[in-house]
């Protein structure tokens, strides 16, 4: 059961966080291939770059193809007109949609690094770490192709709402707490996290 939680969050964080990419690429004007590229970047960057450091290879996105299939398939169909229409990429829910892709992307991928980081038998420390670069690096990846500086390098909350995820998910297992219920508590925290302090102007 856990697995397949851990399953769907890794899916639908892929699909969340190619959304954002594509979008990016959207703002910046790219064609269908740069909204694409970008949004794969986007999706599988951290989780590349965890697997990596950790001594995973081939990384599991080149083992397992649906990741990529799932962020290529979403940033095409933001590429899409009536899409692209509906998210209003010129107006200001551009960064309304961004900021809510990118905190639900950070909860998910944070979550998915910290278990999969555990799993493979490194300790909390790790995790938390590994956590932190899975949710973050790939928003950093999108910012640099767009020639933007990255979020974690602003005066933003962003690397430390993943840090306060893993740290969440350390004092979890202290009480107690396992699998979905788990899962869903760390990922809400690194949300709330993200949400809060943009609305309210945290550095």
């Amino acid at each position: 059961m856990t697995d397949t939680v851990l399953f769907i969050l890794e899916i639908v964080g892929t699909a969340v966080f190619a959304a954002s990419g594509a979008l990016a690429g959207l703002q910046r004007q790219l064609d269908a291939f740069g909204v694409v590229i970008l949004g794969v970047c986007t999706a599988c960057g951290g989780g590349v770059i965890r697997d990596l450091t950790l001594g995973i290879t081939p990384p599991v996105m080149f083992c397992q193809p649906a990741y990529a299939l799932v962020a290529m398939g979403v940033s095409a169909l933001v590429f899409l007109p009536a899409v692209r229409h509906l998210l209003a990429v010129e107006s200001r829910a551009y960064e309304l949609v961004m900021l809510w892709l990118d905190s639900i992307g950070l909860g998910l991928f944070t979550v998915v690094g910290v278990e999969k980081t555990l799993g493979a038998g490194f300790p909390l420390w790790v995790a938390v770490i590994m956590g932190t670069i899975t949710g973050a690096a790939g928003g950093v990846l999108r910012d640099i192709l767009i020639n933007e500086e990255p979020l974690i390098f602003r005066k933003e909350i962003y690397a430390l709402a993943c840090v306060f995820g893993g740290l969440v998910y350390g004092g979890g297992l202290a009480a107690g707490l396992s699998g979905a219920t788990l899962q869903i508590v760390t990922a809400l925290s690194v949300i709330a996290v993200r949400i809060v302090a943009v609305r309210f102007g945290l550095r």
